[in-house]
């Protein structure tokens, strides 16, 4: 669409269960529905809902790059609005056990990628793991849902904690799912944000929030992108309004922009670790 870098998107949570992969596979179609060429990585190779979410059937998956059966770009299919989708791998080892050699294969598996990017979206395994966390060290936005449970705002912020404290992460915003309204939505990012202001010295910053909605139940459960199967539901005008702030952000430059941007910061972590 445009010559900008691709901007890197990571969209995780403290714990599971809290819609991050139907957000992530939501944005992405509305950000791809105003035209943008967008990808998804379903970097959760535990669970890999990302294809569910999106509608799409994927003859071969992630654990195929891994074993060297498949390069990156023969297993990437392409979902509603033209989203491209890398396909996680269900049932098989997380991201959290994989060797470093393994790790390297990612990279070096992205690296071949040439497609220009507008904006490439990684929805992450829930967790703490270090594998994550060098996912999230190689994004330029990183995006944390919560829910409005203690639960989820306690794991959420033991989440942020680590991206804080342990990795100088910043750039982080919260997205609540699962709101009854805006104004719920902002009061739980405030709250949240105080605690962060006073016990970590750091700061988050608020995205927008996901409305309950039960259009989007019956979506998920039809395995479709709530824009496509209910389009003037409140749901679908919340991610319409979250691909219009994403579009509005400062485009990060990068050393060398794009998904070598991505590519070099794995690395790197990759390095630190050996």
């Amino acid at each position: 669409m445009n010559s900008s870098p691709t901007q890197i998107i990571g969209i995780a949570s403290g714990k599971g269960g809290v819609g991050k992969t139907t957000i992530s596979a939501n944005i992405a179609v509305a950000l791809a529905e105003r035209g943008n060429n967008v990808m998804l990585f379903d970097a959760d190779l535990g669970l890999a809902n990302a294809q569910l979410a999106l509608g799409c059937k994927a003859p071969f998956n992630f654990s195929h790059v891994l074993a060297g059966e498949k390069s990156l770009k023969e297993i990437i299919v392409e979902g509603p609005k033209g989203v491209k989708l890398v396909p996680g791998a269900s049932g098989i080892q997380r991201l959290a056990s994989l060797s470093a050699t393994e790790v390297a294969g990612i990279i070096h598996s992205f690296s071949e990628l040439e497609d220009e990017l507008d904006y490439f979206i990684v929805d992450m395994a829930a967790g703490l793991s270090d594998s994550v966390m060098a996912f999230l060290a190689a994004c330029q936005h990183r995006f944390i849902v919560l829910k409005n449970e203690p639960s989820s705002i306690a794991d959420a912020y033991a989440t942020i904690k680590v991206m804080i404290q342990d990795y100088s992460l910043d750039n982080i915003c919260v997205i609540p799912n699962g709101v009854l309204s805006q104004n719920e939505g902002r009061h739980l990012y405030r709250s949240i944000n105080s605690v962060i202001k006073n016990f970590l010295g750091g700061e988050v910053n608020y995205l927008h929030s996901i409305s309950e909605d039960e259009m989007l139940l019956r979506a998920i459960k039809a395995s479709q992108p709530i824009l496509s199967f209910a389009p003037a539901s409140p749901g679908a005008r919340d991610f319409s309004a979250v691909a219009d702030i994403l579009e509005a952000l400062p485009k990060h430059d990068s050393i060398s922009g794009g998904l070598q941007f991505f590519v070099e910061r794995m690395a790197a972590h990759q390095t630190d670790k050996a």
